[in-house]
């Protein structure tokens, strides 16, 4: 396959290889940090790999957002649907994401945040999205300050090492010129300290060598954040780490469904992080 084939989508999408990092310091102090792969895409010009490379990467619509996959479905629409019944208008501007794609047929994605900019560029709404290992997915619409920090009350089960009290600190800032990416989650109750996790990289352009290579550095990459999730939490348990059983089901939750979109091609203007990312 040569490097030089064009990618549909790639001007206007990033690769980040990440650091990811997580901070325990109650009941029990436990800390772990490794690497990973995201990407930071335009929702209406979803990138596409050469035939023989998608496997390493496959944008579907149905693996975002709670309700259910309609024929037809892209994520602009997934998302709009989304905003018509938790926000008081739609932004309807550029939407950028930073999201891992499905890889060798799997996704898992524990935190999707997508920037939604009105039609004059400004930044309306962030929409976190939160999967945990049972296949539920929740979201959270914030509307951050000028640093990207916002707080809102927990109200999706994620671990059973926590239960659905307390309240988020999020840093959520889109991508700065530089491309540096720089997130951070800090879960805060009452008499305990504080669970922070943090989200940290910088933007690649995407190309046939840089998927490649990045396949290379961290493979298959949401298989491997799952399987590390689980990893971590049989150590925690064996540490005595007290479990909090799900109190029932999220109404907003659902399995990983599967369906097929069409990505838009509607052009958009470009926002800060792609002019840095041309330099």
């Amino acid at each position: 396959m040569r490097s030089g084939v064009a990618i549909p989508g790639a001007q206007t999408s990033a690769l980040v290889p990440t650091r990811i990092a997580h901070t325990r310091r109650d009941p029990i102090d436990y800390r772990f940090t490794h690497s990973s792969l995201s990407w930071l895409i335009d929702i209406d010009q979803l990138p596409v790999l050469p035939r023989g490379l998608r496997w390493a990467a496959r944008f579907r619509a149905g693996d975002h957002f709670p309700q259910p996959v309609r024929p037809g479905d892209t994520l602009r629409t997934r998302l709009d649907h989304y905003l018509g019944h938790e926000a008081d208008e739609i932004a309807g501007g550029t939407v950028t994401a930073l999201l891992s794609p499905r890889v060798a047929g799997y996704v898992f994605n524990p935190l999707s945040v997508f920037w939604c900019h009105d039609r004059a560029g400004a930044l309306r709404y962030v929409v976190a999205e939160v999967h945990n290992t049972y296949g539920q997915r929740h979201c959270y619409l914030v509307r951050t300050d000028h640093a990207g920090r916002a707080q809102i009350d927990k109200t999706f089960y994620v671990s059973p090492f926590n239960d659905v009290s307390g309240r988020y600190r999020l840093v959520l800032p889109e991508p700065d010129p530089a491309g540096r990416v720089r997130l951070a989650i800090t879960l805060q109750r009452p008499g305990l300290a504080p669970f922070t996790a943090t989200l940290t990289g910088r933007l690649r352009p995407v190309t046939i060598a840089s998927v490649l290579r990045t396949q290379l550095r961290t493979p298959l990459a949401p298989l491997v954040v799952s399987i590390r999730i689980r990893m971590h939490g049989i150590v925690l348990w064996a540490r005595g780490l007290p479990l909090f059983p799900r109190a029932g089901e999220d109404p907003g939750a659902g399995d990983e469904p599967r369906t097929t979109e069409k990505p838009r091609t509607t052009e958009k203007p470009r926002t800060s992080w792609k002019r840095g990312l041309r330099r």
